[in-house]
């Protein structure tokens, strides 16, 4: 299973922004907030499995995979090997007790997110952990291949993330699985913040966020979103053709390395623009190469620290500095 970050926010398409790291920080908010208020979080049996549409894809699908795998039945009403499949799926995602959720999506009704998945056939089914698609299998299989897949996925969340599922229930109230939205004290501000980013308006983006830092230093989706933004603002007016020139004609130009890397960035080419900068920091001494590890402790936030680009190039960093 070879996991890929997945974003709905249609803000920027930069190949690992922080989607694990949102969903992570508001599945948290949503549990700390139901705890003050006396809540259990269990769920009903009945919950463990539910219906997914685009709308709701964010908050049933990309919230609730901080704190469960959720697992995605592709499957539209005319595909008769998807009658055959979704059964056994339904029934096992019981059977895992709050180990797995499972998310129904009928394709007909919700193209955009078939394409985001890169679906090419249904049945399809895949993953979610942590803001990260896993592809699982597609088409029809059999009811052991399944469970040793969904053993699997168990495992990777626990060992790697974790997250070990929800508590089930059976007196529970059905209903107990969706995730609730409480606002939070810095919401309206991070609302704002994304709002400026779709507008294109990024200073109006970086002082909502800096706001908010600088009544909490430490909150997680604000410090991303900071990183975000200020990358964007960077090359806003770079020439991308004249900055990649300048790049490959001065190896050692600490600025002309970091520019290139910027864009590297912002085109998803995330382990271009980390091995841009750590050759750099190998060519460089003194202050320039205390400003390209510092740009390149930037992008690590923009990344998301618990990537695994990210730390490999960390590991990396470390050893061309010693």
């Amino acid at each position: 299973m070879q996991p890929r970050n997945m974003s709905m926010s249609g803000v920027v398409d930069l190949a690992a922004v922080k989607a694990a790291q949102e969903a992570k920080a508001k599945a948290e908010q949503t549990r700390a907030e139901a705890a003050r208020q006396g809540g259990t979080g269990a769920v009903a049996p009945a919950d463990l499995v539910i219906d997914v549409d685009e709308a709701g894809f964010e908050r049933d699908v990309l919230q609730r995979s901080a704190e469960v795998p959720v697992v995605i039945d592709f499957w539209a009403e005319w595909c008769q090997p998807c009658k055959q499949l979704s059964p056994v799926l339904e029934r096992l995602a019981v059977e895992y007790d709050g180990r797995i959720l499972l998310a129904k999506i009928d394709v007909d009704a919700n193209q955009m997110l078939m394409q985001q998945f890169g679906v090419q056939g249904i049945p399809a089914v895949f993953a979610v952990v942590a803001g990260q698609a896993l592809p699982l299998f597609q088409g029809a299989a059999g009811e052991q291949q399944i469970r040793q897949t969904l053993d699997q996925l168990v495992q990777v969340a626990e060992q790697r993330f974790g997250i070990t599922g929800l508590t089930v229930d059976a007196d529970a109230q059905p209903g107990g699985a969706a995730v609730q939205e409480y606002a939070g004290p810095y919401d309206a501000a991070l609302n704002a913040a994304a709002d400026a980013l779709d507008a294109g308006d990024l200073a109006g983006a970086v002082r909502a966020y800096q706001n908010v830092l600088a009544d909490d230093p430490g909150h997680p989706e604000a410090k991303l979103g900071l990183a975000q933004a200020e990358l964007l603002q960077r090359v806003q007016g770079f020439d991308p053709q004249k900055v990649r020139q300048e790049a490959a004609e001065n190896p050692k130009d600490a600025a002309a390395q970091i520019a290139a890397a910027d864009l590297d960035l912002v085109g998803g080419h995330v382990e271009d623009a980390f091995g841009r900068l750590i050759e750099t920091v190998q060519r460089t001494v003194g202050d320039d190469r205390d400003t390209v590890r510092r740009r390149l402790l930037e992008l690590f936030e923009v990344v998301g620290p618990e990537d695994p680009r990210v730390v490999g190039a960390r590991r990396a960093l470390a050893r061309a500095l010693f």
